[in-house]
C-alpha cells in the first residue's frame, strides 16, 4: 500500500500553475467488519433499480394513456434514478469489493460529476411533481391549461441545463486546485467536498462553489416542496368535504413518501454529524444508502400508491395472462 502510495505521489502532473496527481485513492470504508456483505447488498439494490425503473419506464412507454404531462415528471425520475444508480453502485463495487482503489485523476472528475448531477436531477423532479400537486389541488379547473406537456417539457429541460451548469462548474474548478500532499479521498466515491479539502493552494471558490450547490440541490428544493404543501393544506382547509380533502391527499401519498425517502436521511446525517460523533465508516453507509436505495424504492412506492398506474400494470398482466392461453 505504501509503494502504491509513493509510486502515485511520484507521478503527479506538473505545470506552471497546478499540481495534479496522476491518480486519487478513494480511502472509503476503511477495515470495515464484513464488508463484503454490504457490498452484495449493494449489488441487490442496483439490480432491483434497474429492474424496478426499467419496468417503469416501459409500463409508461408502451400504455398511451400515460403520455400525459405527471407522467412525463415520473418518467424523468425512473430515469435519473437509473442513471444516477449506474454512476455510483458499479464502480463502487468494483473500487471496494475488488479493491481497486486508485482512480485515475480525470475518470475521478467524470465520476463526480454524473453522481452529484443525477442526484441533483432528482432533487428537483420532485420539485416539479410537488408543483404538479400544487395546481391539481388548488387549481383544479386550470390544471389542463398550465400543466401541459410542452410546459413540462420545458420546466424539465431548464432543470437539466442549469443543474449540468452548476455541477460542471464545480467540476472545473476542482482543475483550478494544487494537489501537494495526500491523495487520499475520504469518501466512497469522487466526492467534491473531500476532494476540494486535500488542495493546498486556495480553495477558496471551491468551498462558495460547495456551499451553492447545497443551496442550489437541498434546501431551495425543500422550501419550494414545504411551500407547495402549505398551500396545498390552505387550500384543503377550505374545502368543506371531507371526502374531498381525503380523495385530494391520496394524491399526494407517493409523492410524499419520495420526498422523505430522499431528504430525510440527508438532513438526519447531517444533523448527527454536527451534534455527535460518527464513526467515518457508519457514516459512510449512511451516504451510500441515502443515494442508492431511494432510486431502488421509487418505482415501487409509485406503482403501489398510485391507483392508475397500479390499475394498467393490473391490465397489462391480465392481457399478458389472456395472450399466452
Amino acid at each position: 500500500m505504501i509503494v502504491m502510495y509513493r509510486d502515485s505521489l511520484s507521478t503527479i502532473k506538473f505545470n506552471s500553475t497546478f499540481v495534479r496527481p496522476a491518480k486519487f485513492y478513494l480511502g472509503g470504508f476503511y477495515n470495515m467488519p464484513h464488508d463484503k456483505y454490504y457490498y452484495i447488498f449493494l449489488c441487490f439494490v442496483y439490480i432491483m433499480t434497474v429492474l424496478g425503473n426499467g419496468f417503469l419506464l416501459s409500463v409508461i412507454y408502451l400504455v398511451k394513456t400515460l403520455h400525459t404531462p405527471r407522467y412525463i415528471i415520473v418518467c424523468n425520475l425512473a430515469l435519473t434514478d437509473l442513471c444516477g444508480s449506474t454512476a455510483l453502485i458499479p464502480k463502487l463495487l468494483d473500487t471496494f469489493l475488488f479493491d481497486r482503489r486508485y482512480i485515475v485523476y480525470e475518470a475521478c472528475l467524470s465520476y463526480m460529476f454524473f453522481v452529484l448531477f443525477f442526484g441533483s436531477m432528482q432533487s428537483w423532479t420532485l420539485v416539479t411533481m410537488a408543483y404538479d400537486r400544487l395546481i391539481a389541488i388548488c387549481f383544479p379547473l386550470r390544471y389542463h391549461s398550465i400543466i401541459t406537456k410542452k410546459s413540462v417539457v420545458v420546466m424539465l429541460l431548464f432543470s437539466w441545463t442549469f443543474l449540468i451548469c452548476v455541477t460542471a462548474t464545480s467540476a472545473g474548478l476542482i482543475n483550478r486546485l494544487s494537489f501537494c500532499a495526500s491523495i487520499e479521498i475520504k469518501s466512497f466515491f469522487c466526492d467534491h467536498g473531500p476532494i476540494f479539502q486535500l488542495a493546498c493552494n486556495d480553495k477558496s471558490y471551491s468551498y462558495s462553489m460547495a456551499t451553492t450547490g447545497l443551496i442550489v440541490v437541498m434546501c431551495i428544493p425543500l422550501i419550494l416542496i414545504v411551500g407547495s404543501y402549505v398551500c396545498i393544506s390552505i387550500a384543503l382547509a377550505r374545502t368543506t368535504s371531507t371526502e374531498e380533502r381525503l380523495r385530494a391527499l391520496k394524491t399526494c401519498v407517493s409523492h410524499l413518501i419520495l420526498v422523505a425517502l430522499f431528504f430525510l436521511p440527508f438532513v438526519g446525517t447531517n444533523i448527527a454529524v454536527l451534534t455527535s460523533y460518527i464513526h467515518p465508516n457508519a457514516r459512510m453507509i449512511n451516504s451510500s444508502l441515502t443515494f442508492t436505495v431511494p432510486p431502488m424504492l421509487n418505482p415501487i412506492i409509485y406503482s403501489l400508491k398510485t391507483e392508475e398506474l397500479r390499475n394498467t400494470i393490473r391490465k397489462l398482466c391480465k392481457g399478458n395472462k389472456t395472450a399466452v392461453q
